[in-house]
């Protein structure tokens, strides 16, 4: 056990020091050796016998935002981490300042915690609601075994592999002539390697293929294959089979994954009908990398793995640019409601309000001004998203109410006085006083 806490000790002390090194801009080769001996660390302590599942968790504060900014960063990193949390992962504070991961570490049944990933990365997306999203698989090993067939020479897999990447962003004419003009494929290997690249499909694609004279009898490639249809069954089990696509072009360049490999793409709504959704850009993506925690592990252990990462920084984008469009307003504060007067000389009557919110658990606010203008007071509700408006007045005072408005709708309606703590509860959701 003591081993086990000074090895915890060190990494935690290497994971501040490439944390600060990133901070700092060190160079590459710098910031990639000291990762390196974070890893290697890691891997000393070892695979745990049950299931593993952790967060790299992005900072958020790295830089300087507005209001409006970080209250849409930090809506966004809620629904991740709620997520994730309820897929039972522990979060780990690491130095990564793009992406938000999940990963599963550990031996297990084939396909099981790789359907799980994925489940993850679709329940993400639907409730971000950014749009309609489709999420494309693909193994290495069947990428590996259609080169193979195809008569792809060992040098030159990664290279083409490349080029095949590029098939979501041009055309295959396109794809075909950087292999056979910058990279000396011959064209009838890229043509056969057409044929099988252009297609994409469900469970029934994987049942095709696996019947395919040429495929079928590359050992790698039956492998992946095996593995897609168990996947398929396992993804239609947790109901998220419509949002996947087997997608023979989807290559993913980093070569540390082994197996399984998908990526999250948004959809645009074709322009005619009859046109298939076209993929505007990737929001999430990850894969299967059995073999990269064993590289650094110098008793040569293997731990497979199997994960997913989240674009953040393209999704903040996204739902800024159609908030914008939508001109909606964002809140970028959680008080419930400002306490405001109509005429001058009422600082004593908001200040005893304020007070009185504040005891009973309400979350309100008032300007910090003698005498505040009305419309001001309204426009910073409108600018901070507060939904409600307790407005003072020498009538409303008389009369023993508050006049309770409605920021978005603007409808006002008099509360008295003594109900007014219940109505704000019941209008924002808390659960009621019952004495």
């Amino acid at each position: 056990m003591a081993e086990r806490a000074a090895l915890e000790e060190l990494v935690k002390l290497q994971g501040e020091r490439v944390r600060g090194l990133k901070q700092q801009k060190a160079s590459a080769e710098l910031i990639e050796e000291e990762v390196g001996k974070l890893l290697k660390l890691k891997a000393q302590l070892g695979p745990d016998e049950s299931k593993q599942k952790f967060v790299l968790k992005t900072p958020k504060g790295t830089r300087d935002y507005s209001p409006r900014q970080m209250a849409v960063r930090e809506k966004v990193f809620d629904v991740i981490i709620r997520c994730f949390k309820r897929h039972g992962a522990e979060v780990i504070d690491t130095p990564v300042f793009e992406l938000k991961d999940f990963d599963i570490a550990g031996n297990f049944d084939p396909m099981i915690p790789d359907a799980e990933c994925l489940k993850i990365m679709c329940e993400i997306l639907s409730s971000l609601q950014i749009g309609d999203f489709l999420v494309k698989v693909n193994d290495r090993r069947i990428l590996d075994g259609m080169f193979a067939i195809c008569g792809v020479s060992d040098s030159k897999f990664r290279t083409i592999c490349s080029s095949v990447d590029k098939l979501d962003k041009v055309s295959w004419e396109e794809v075909k002539n950087e292999m056979v003009g910058e990279k000396g494929l011959a064209p009838e290997v890229a043509d056969r390697i057409g044929d099988y690249v252009q297609q994409h499909g469900g469970v029934s694609l994987v049942e095709q293929l696996l019947q395919d004279p040429k495929l079928s009898q590359n050992k790698q490639a039956l492998e992946g294959l095996g593995d897609l249809k168990l996947l398929f069954e396992y993804l239609t089990l947790f109901g998220i089979d419509d949002k996947i696509s087997f997608d023979l072009s989807l290559a993913r360049g980093l070569d540390y994954y082994t197996g399984v490999i998908y990526e999250a793409v948004l959809l645009q709504t074709p322009a005619q009908a009859g046109e298939e959704p076209l993929g505007v850009g990737s929001v999430a993506a990850g894969g299967r990398y059995d073999g990269l925690v064993g590289m650094f592990d110098p008793k040569g252990r293997k731990v497979p793995c199997v994960g997913l990462s989240i674009g953040v920084e393209r999704i903040f984008s996204i739902v800024e640019q159609r908030l914008e469009a939508l001109e909606e307003k964002v809140r970028t504060t959680e008080t419930q409601v400002l306490v405001a007067s109509a005429q001058k000389k009422l600082l004593e009557e908001r200040l005893k309000l304020v007070s009185e919110l504040w005891d009973a658990g309400i979350k309100a606010e008032l300007l910090y001004k003698k005498n505040p203008k009305l419309l001001n007071q309204l426009q910073y509700c409108e600018e901070a998203g507060i939904p409600l408006v307790a407005i003072i007045g020498e009538q409303e005072l008389k009369d023993g109410v508050i006049k309770l408005r409605s920021v978005t709708s603007r409808e006002e309606v008099n509360v008295r006085r003594e109900d007014l703590v219940e109505e704000i509860k019941r209008r924002t959701g808390q659960p009621l006083c019952i004495c």
